[in-house]
């Protein structure tokens, strides 16, 4: 299907790009990689009047030390994030789950602020942050503020970012020593997970993000406090679908879904804690 009209603007900086928003408002929608964006405007559930092309703007793009964390630039492509020497050491789980993202050509071209602005509960990054505990930077008006990724993704495709923000950066703690797993079901490479999970381990206190069990991307809550509390990787496995509401849809129903997020949690923590 081919989107509906819209003017198309390109921005050369982050403040350039502020200053657009901030003068076409909610008619205005940001470009990246375009992978979400883009097929949504296809298919005519999303139909900006103004499209701001940020997708070259190299000062959003890098992966830094910033001491008890890892800054990553919103506009880092996936294929920088999977191959980055510094990600691999410090953040594993997060360069193992990007290895999941779509195909070779999806990561790179893709952000990884796109992905997790986007919202998507079938997204994997989303997850990650999740289960790291990973802190998002977005710039607006009024400079920059901190969202913690337990507050950002607040519903179906809808995020903490306002209209007239920008994310600009993420923040993942480093965690060199941790035990980490990354699970995702499909029917064939490269689809969407009908469920996954990302699991991490360290000094006794798991993390885990799950993939399409709910409207918005989510923690396994229960199954975090049951490891805290000594359970055995099947015993608080067994808790991966309390308080979530998994979708039904043609690839699965909502008992299939719960069923899985079972299993692919317990071969997470069995992983994790190998």
């Amino acid at each position: 299907m081919i989107p509906a009209a819209f003017e198309y603007k390109r921005a050369a900086s982050a403040e350039e790009a502020l200053a657009l928003l901030a003068e076409h408002g909610d008619e205005a929608k940001l470009l990246a990689g375009g992978h979400s964006l883009i097929p949504l405007m296809k298919y005519r559930l999303a139909a900006p009047s103004v499209l701001i092309d940020i997708g070259r703007l190299t000062d959003l793009s890098y992966v830094n030390d910033g001491g008890d964390h890892l800054a990553v630039g919103a506009l880092t492509r996936h294929r920088d994030v999977e191959i980055n020497d510094l990600v691999g050491a410090q953040a594993p789980l997060l360069a193992a789950a990007t290895r999941h993202v779509g195909d070779p050509q999806v990561r790179h071209r893709g952000t990884l602020g796109g992905s997790l602005v986007h919202g998507d509960p079938a997204s994997d990054l989303p997850s990650v942050m999740l289960a790291m505990g990973a802190t998002m930077v977005v710039t607006g008006p009024n400079g920059p503020r901190e969202i913690g990724a337990d507050d950002f993704f607040t519903g179906f495709l809808e995020t903490a970012v306002n209209e007239d923000e920008l994310l600009t950066e993420i923040r993942v703690p480093k965690m060199p020593d941790a035990g980490y797993s990354f699970q995702k079901f499909n029917r064939r490479a490269q689809d969407w997970a009908i469920v996954g999970c990302a699991v991490v381990v360290n000094d006794g206190q798991a993390g885990v993000g799950l993939v399409n069990m709910d409207s918005r991307p989510v923690r396994a809550a229960a199954v975090e406090a049951a490891v805290a509390s000594g359970a055995s990787p099947s015993e608080a496995a067994d808790a991966a679908a309390v308080d979530v509401d998994p979708p039904a849809d043609l690839n699965a129903t909502v008992e299939f879904r719960q069923h899985l997020a079972r299993v692919l949690t317990r071969r997470g923590l069995e992983e994790a804690t190998a």
